[in-house]
């Protein structure tokens, strides 16, 4: 008898063992180094960190600082506006940082062609004269670069220039250059013009049939020993005290990367670039988070937020947002967080979803309130209460517009200031269901417009079919792992 309880305990044991070992989470995906002293991959569209390597150790940023001052510029000028080449831009540049568009004060070139011998050649000068332009002077540009920093949430890094010479204080992170450029990515037209192989510029003094600048990330360009077709844009960096610095975006499958590499060797450090990127497509998969998740958004339950108590019917997650897992693992093996919301987070956004994977943030979501939904910090439409009037005073001739002879007599003044605070109540009623439909109607084409570029990526990429036939096979195959989860 005690032997058969024995093999029994052994057996049940195993079975422990076994059923611990089928549905352990796959670890998080490590076969990768550089030689750089620092890099990071970024998913671009999660934010999750796929690998690092002293990621939070600050670094001198050499020219990749452009990448920052380029999407400042778009954001505060428009492409066809002229800039002025001035003094203090040509010469407010170390004596062996070189003239790349040999610009001298007077030239006037556009904010486009300015941008393309910024991002593509590396023109001192430009960051100089765009800077000027945008904000009146460089230290003024330097103090928009700083607080640029502070919105995206990037602490450990600091600007003391636009063009990424050398400075006292000038560091950065491989996290925070990480930060600055999955932002930068997302503007088009800097993804635009630091994809260009080449672009000629307008003439200029010393230039009169014009100059064109060729790209220098050689990652981008077919043919080169270094050529990488994924990657899409970028910028390269050189200091002798920072080494070679190199950031690149990357395209593939519908997935968007960035990686940073800082301190890095001649040459070696595209091959960490590489690497980097290389890792990041093959050992992880993304999934649409409103595909998937259920919690919070279905069902009669009330939950109780700081923007007030909603059904949890009368929310919905933001559709865009995506978590990044590696291969093998499902939706349901992410664990979930309730957050309260940033600072600058969407109008109908009511919290916010943090998404981890063996203690890593892999993607966060918006959870929204649906259009129909009042918020608890919104004000009510007010509806203007109608004056009652009894039957004696309806009947009174005082109270009437018009005399008994048909002859029109004035009324009464407060019945004419009655008559107009309805109004101005009405107007601005009015006014703010205009402006409540406008802004829903604005947040709708940014909606449009990124699930546009989303399916362009996919179709650019011949993998729209392939990538919805993997999406199907990865649901069915997270639906019956819930289900013998629940079995077991």
């Amino acid at each position: 008898m005690k032997q058969k309880i024995k093999q029994l305990l052994c057996l049940l044991l195993a079975c422990q063992l076994f059923t611990g070992t089928a549905w352990a989470r796959p670890d998080w995906p490590a076969d990768t180094g550089i030689q750089a002293e620092a890099g990071i991959v970024m998913d671009a569209d999660s934010g999750a960190i796929l690998f690092g390597q002293n990621i939070h150790v600050p670094y001198p940023p050499a020219s990749i600082t452009k990448i920052l001052t380029a999407l400042i510029v778009l954001e505060h000028a428009q492409p066809d506006e002229m800039v002025t080449f001035t003094e203090t831009a040509c010469n407010s540049v170390e004596s062996d940082s070189g003239n790349k568009l040999g610009v001298v004060p007077g030239d006037t070139l556009t904010v486009e062609d300015c941008l393309y011998g910024l991002l593509l050649v590396s023109a001192n000068q430009a960051a100089n004269a765009l800077a000027e332009h945008v904000a009146g002077s460089i230290p003024a540009f330097v103090d928009m670069m700083n607080d640029k920093l502070a919105e995206l949430g990037c602490t450990e890094s600091h600007f003391d220039n636009p063009s990424g010479l050398n400075g006292d204080t000038q560091y950065v992170t491989a996290y925070d250059m990480a930060l600055i450029a999955q932002a930068a990515y997302q503007n088009e037209t800097l993804l635009e013009i630091s994809s260009v192989k080449n672009h000629k510029l307008a003439p200029t003094i010393n230039y009169p049939g014009g100059l064109t600048v060729n790209q220098e990330h050689r990652l981008l360009k077919e043919g080169d020993d270094f050529y990488y077709s994924p990657a899409k844009a970028g910028k390269t960096g050189y200091l002798q005290a920072a080494g070679n610095t190199l950031v690149t975006y990357a395209e593939k499958d519908g997935r968007r990367l960035v990686s940073v590499v800082l301190k890095g060797q001649p040459r070696q450090y595209f091959t960490d670039s590489t690497e980097l990127l290389s890792f990041g497509f093959r050992n992880f998969q993304n999934a649409v988070i409103a595909d998937y998740e259920s919690r919070y958004v279905t069902g009669d339950e009330i939950i109780n937020l700081d923007r007030g108590s909603f059904q949890a019917s009368d929310l919905m997650v933001d559709p865009e947002s995506v978590i990044t897992l590696p291969l093998g693992s499902t939706f349901s093996d992410a664990e979930l967080s309730l957050d309260p919301l940033p600072k600058n987070h969407p109008d109908r956004a009511v919290a916010l979803f943090t998404y981890t994977y063996n203690d890593r943030v892999i993607g966060t979501a918006y959870l929204m309130a649906k259009d129909s939904v009042l918020i608890g910090d919104e004000e009510p439409e007010t509806v203007p209460e109608e004056t009652e009037v009894s039957e004696t005073e309806e009947a009174t001739p005082s109270n009437l517009s018009g005399s008994s002879k048909g002859g029109l007599t004035p009324a009464a003044p407060g019945i004419i200031m009655k008559g107009v605070g309805i109004v101005l109540v009405l107007g601005l009623i009015a006014a703010a269901a205009a402006w409540i439909v406008y802004r829903r109607r604005k947040e709708a084409e940014a909606l449009a417009r990124r699930r546009e570029a989303r399916r362009k990526r996919l179709i650019q990429s011949g993998e729209e079919e392939e990538f919805e036939r993997l999406l199907a096979e990865w649901k069915a195959r997270d639906a019956a792992s819930g289900k013998n989860k629940k079995k077991k």
